[in-house]
């Protein structure tokens, strides 16, 4: 016999895994996909579920579905009244919604079902490095690694050109041609150059991001000019750049007036120690008196006051001090 119930009822199910190591199952699209975990479309019916999201639950003539919350089992399942058992873990919005759909035919004549996410929490992606907002970041359906970047803040001015991509090998290895599997197997790893998306050089390469990637963004190599030139600040090298001291006070427009170009020096960071101070004459290097030295990653280029000659040291120190907030340049070169 089949029933009728008057009430347009709501259920909402948050829905948890208690197993930590469960990973997502996602349906095949295609048979000629067979063994490949798709992607989620950006419609919402092709979100696929998984532990932790949250659904709400529409259900028209079901009052047995009513205020009963229902946690994802271990196994990955939900249980419902009349529904029954059902594996949720993997199934997109849609399918879910047929398969309650069909389960409730037996109960209820043409039954009503719709299936909304409320909080997406089954597709993680951990973004590090240098981004404006570290930490991690559900996909929420299809996303691209220049989507993620932004959904992270974007990088920040120090950020390096070249940025890597972990993968499980369980989703298969990352499409890129610089992607290798690491020693262990359990992980494909590949590295893009970001500014060559940004710039439309190698627009494919801004990859689709699947859910547990690990975009990593390092920091770029950046030397500093301060003190007494024109234009102080950080200078963000390109990848696998050097510059040398002519090039790197040429970027910062030259000496200024009042300039002690010859008690210049460079202040270079040692493992295990604060710093070494090196010497350099700028007068005699600009002459073409000395030979030009190649600066290396975090080195400073510190150029004292004519004028300062007792309080040379703390003006180091507080140069030093007050780094953090030095405007950075990208080497255009």
């Amino acid at each position: 016999m089949l029933f009728r119930f008057p009430q347009f009822l709501v259920l909402a199910a948050t829905l948890v895994c208690s197993s930590p190591g469960l990973a997502l199952e996602p349906v095949q699209e295609t048979a000629s996909e067979s063994g490949k975990k798709p992607l989620a479309a950006e419609h919402p019916a092709k979100y696929v579920l998984g532990p932790s999201d949250e659904i709400v639950i529409l259900a028209l003539n079901a009052e047995e579905l009513a205020n009963k919350p229902i946690r994802i089992t271990a196994g990955g399942d939900i249980n419902l009244p009349m529904v029954g058992r059902v594996h949720v873990a993997g199934m997109t919005v849609e399918q879910f919604e047929g398969e309650l759909t069909k389960r409730l035919k037996s109960y209820i004549l043409n039954p009503e079902v719709a299936v909304n996410v409320t909080q997406f929490k089954s597709q993680p992606v951990s973004v590090i490095g240098s981004v404006a907002n570290p930490g991690v970041i559900q996909l929420e359906g299809r996303k691209t690694l220049i989507e993620v970047l932004s959904m992270a803040g974007g990088v920040r001015p120090d950020a390096g050109y070249r940025v890597k991509i972990t993968r499980k090998s369980e989703w298969g290895p990352v499409p890129l041609p610089s992607a290798v599997t690491d020693p262990s197997g359990n992980y494909s790893v590949a590295e893009v150059n970001i500014h060559a998306i940004n710039d439309a050089v190698h627009p494919e390469e801004n990859i689709p991001i699947l859910p547990f990637d690990v975009i990593s963004v390092p920091r770029a190599d950046v030397v500093y000019v301060m003190g007494e030139v024109k234009k102080p600040g950080g200078l963000i090298l390109n990848d696998k750049q050097t510059i040398s001291v002519l090039q790197a006070l040429a970027l910062s427009e030259g000496l200024s007036t009042t300039a002690a170009g010859g008690k210049s020096k460079i202040i270079r960071p040692v493992p295990g120690a604060d710093r070494i101070e090196i010497p350099i004459n700028l007068k005699q290097l600009l002459q073409g008196k000395t030979k030009d030295v190649t600066l290396q990653p975090d080195d400073i280029l510190f150029v004292p006051n004519s004028a300062a000659k007792n309080t040379f040291q703390k003006t180091i120190d507080a140069t030093i001090t007050g780094m953090s907030g030095v405007l950075l340049y990208r080497v255009p070169f």
